[in-house]
């Protein structure tokens, strides 16, 4: 219909407007004639008067002059006395001017009609673009799987698509025209009134509702509303897109309950190793006074009775001397091991080099007679603490010195090994005794041993302290071995 319009309202070409005019003018004159034969007289004027309206409407200002000025000769040729002559009186001025006057307003109202015609069409054009674009966007919202509806002021949907039919399970036939928060029993976080007066004054909002689905299923989604206003800039309508999060709601109030229990765990875990360590340091404190008492009365007994005993007697005392001496070494350790627990680190830059010259300073006296290579590697620089890490570097090459006791020759390395960006690898390497790597598990558990006490003498605490120590440090601590073939111990910590 519309291209059928546009197409009858097309203006005439000049050869067409002309063509037109004469045409017109031509009819006029065969009706005027065969009227006037038949004895119908004074209907020329009017049949010309329609041969200029219809030149004057579909045509422009020239074909109209010239169906004017034909009209007005022809009618003063044919009708007007005497007739068949073209002589124009001052009588005939009149008749020429209400020819003129007609003409004039005729073409007054044809170019009047033509701009409100063009005007219309115009109006038409955009309408029909307009609702292409609106089809279009329509569409393309349908495309997606995000709810998305419209409603205006009043809560009344007007656009539902595709996805909110998915999410929510009204199609749209039975969602518009209804009230969203109604339909969709929506429980918002704040009083309405604050979320309408905050989308007034911003134009937008953006929370967490929960509604129901078709089937009685609750939702959580995340719903961002945007107004929008007409030329007036009065609110007329609220485009919301929401997305499904239930099951991320779901999982982060999983997540939130693990955390509460792991907190309260970790506080368990604090309070219990507290109590552990106050036990242990009291403990030991209550075992030494009668293990001092138990090796001071065997050593008088040995001094006073040592001639009269014999042979088996003797090693008998000697035995006692030596597991009570062994068990204060044990307590020893186990209260060291407990101040460690409980001591503040005092973390500052250190030089691993020069913690290994003093390591290797401290067991000197263990070496004395002893055929071993050592290599030092080049270390860096960390972070950490100074005399927790010595500790650290002590009990390592310590246990390097022992398990490579029954060596000819001992080799004992210390180095670097590549670490992160962040982290420094330091180990200590010797061809030992070594282990077998099942039991790498037991090997940094307090009171832990894997020889026997008769060939490497030790009270098991040495490397659960060095793992204690790496741990508060934030690193890590590994180990590597095989049996008569030597250990490698790995510890990390941070270069800041």
């Amino acid at each position: 219909m519309l291209r059928w319009k546009r197409h009858f309202t097309k203006p005439l070409s000049p050869i067409q407007g002309y063509g037109l005019a004469v045409l017109s003018v031509a009819v006029a004159l065969g009706g005027s004639l065969l009227l006037k034969r038949f004895n119908f007289h004074g209907l020329a004027d009017p049949l010309f008067w329609i041969a200029i309206a219809i030149t004057a409407w579909y045509t422009d200002l020239g074909p109209t002059i010239l169906a004017l000025v034909s009209s007005f000769l022809t009618v003063d040729y044919f009708f007007i006395e005497p007739i068949y002559s073209l002589r124009i009186t001052s009588e005939d001025i009149p008749h020429f001017l209400i020819f003129a006057l007609f003409a004039s307003l005729v073409s007054r109202f044809a170019a009047v009609r033509r701009r409100v015609e063009r005007d219309l069409l115009l109006s038409r054009d955009e309408l029909e673009r307009e609702v292409m674009e609106r089809t279009q966007q329509a569409s393309l919202l349908n495309l997606t799987h995000d709810s998305i509806f419209v409603r205006d002021m009043d809560f009344a949907i007007t656009y539902w698509n595709r996805g909110a039919q998915e999410l929510y399970g009204w199609t749209p036939e039975e969602a518009i025209g209804k009230r969203s928060h109604q339909l969709l029993h929506t429980t918002f976080p704040e009083p309405l009134d604050e979320i309408r007066a905050e989308l007034l004054r911003t134009g937008r909002w953006e929370g967490e509702l929960k509604r129901t689905k078709a089937n009685g299923t609750e939702v959580v989604v995340a719903s961002r509303w945007s107004l929008r206003r007409d030329e007036r800039e009065q609110a007329v309508a609220v485009l919301e897109t929401s997305n499904d999060i239930t099951e991320r709601k779901r999982r982060e109030e999983e997540v939130r309950g693990l955390n509460q229990e792991l907190a309260k765990r970790s506080t368990d875990l604090e309070t219990a190793n507290k109590e552990l360590e106050s036990f242990a340091h009291s403990v030991s404190h209550d075992l030494r006074a009668p293990l001092r008492h138990m090796v001071g009365y065997a050593e008088l007994l040995q001094k006073r009775a040592f001639s009269a005993l014999d042979d088996k007697s003797r090693r008998y005392m000697t035995m006692i001397l030596e597991s009570a001496k062994r068990m204060g070494n044990l307590i020893d350790d186990l209260l060291a091991f407990s101040r460690m627990g409980r001591a503040e680190t005092n973390k500052t830059l250190v030089n691993l080099e020069q913690l290994v010259r003093e390591a290797l300073s401290e067991v000197r006296q263990e070496t004395d007679g002893r055929d071993i290579v050592w290599r030092i590697g080049a270390l860096p620089v960390c972070y950490g603490d100074r005399s927790m890490l010595r500790l650290v570097l002590v009990n390592l090459i310590s246990n390097a010195v022992k398990f490579t006791r029954q060596q000819p020759q001992a080799e004992i390395e210390v180095g670097s090994a590549g670490g992160g960006n962040n982290e420094v690898v330091v180990f200590v390497r010797d061809n030992g005794a070594g282990f077998d790597m099942k039991y790498v598990n037991k090997l940094f558990g307090v009171f832990q041993r894997l020889h026997q006490t008769e060939a490497f003498e030790g009270t098991g605490i040495g490397l659960a302290t060095v793992q204690q120590v790496i741990h508060r440090h934030g690193g890590r601590v590994r180990a590597e071995g095989a049996v008569d073939r030597g250990a490698t111990f790995y510890f990390s910590i941070p270069k800041r």
